[in-house]
């Protein structure tokens, strides 16, 4: 599984015009699934989630000390498989390492319960939907998550 998270002061998503979910100060998270993902890895693209510290620790020195829930932060869950998009040959993406939506739509559901058993019920976006997602970056600050390989 990959995701780009983006620590936020808001974010906030809407279908058809109409504001689906939203979450205060907190991370957004884009997340794809790949083919032969499976529940490891949405295990530990939750743990990275929950732990991930970039957030300003006790005594406000701006150094990233904390994670999510250390901030009483929230997480915004935002499905997009066009984190697989492939141009190394040409310009238009080629997604064959994206998982089909069957999978991809079961691994988000346990990224969602995996991170509600830890404490953090996710607000989330819809799978497959024509979604507009709006984010206001803090700082700005942006991590690459990837559960196969290291950036």
């Amino acid at each position: 599984m990959r995701a780009v998270v983006q620590r936020c002061r808001a974010a906030r998503v809407s279908v058809a015009g109409r504001q689906i979910a939203e979450i205060g100060h907190g991370l957004c998270a884009f997340v794809a699934v790949g083919r032969g993902d499976d529940h490891a890895d949405a295990q530990y693209l939750a743990d990275k989630l929950i732990g991930l510290r970039v957030f300003a620790g006790p005594g406000s020195d701006a150094r990233m000390t904390a994670s999510v829930g250390d901030v009483c932060g929230a997480i915004l869950v935002v499905p997009q498989f066009t984190l697989y998009g492939d141009v190394r040959h040409g310009l238009r993406p080629a997604f064959t390492e994206a998982a089909p939506p069957e999978q991809g739509r079961e691994l988000l559901d346990v990224l969602g319960a995996v991170l509600s058993t830890r404490g953090i019920i996710p607000a989330q976006g819809v799978f497959g939907a024509d979604m507009r997602v709006e984010v206001i970056n803090d700082g700005p600050v942006t991590i690459l998550l990837d559960s196969r390989r290291l950036f």
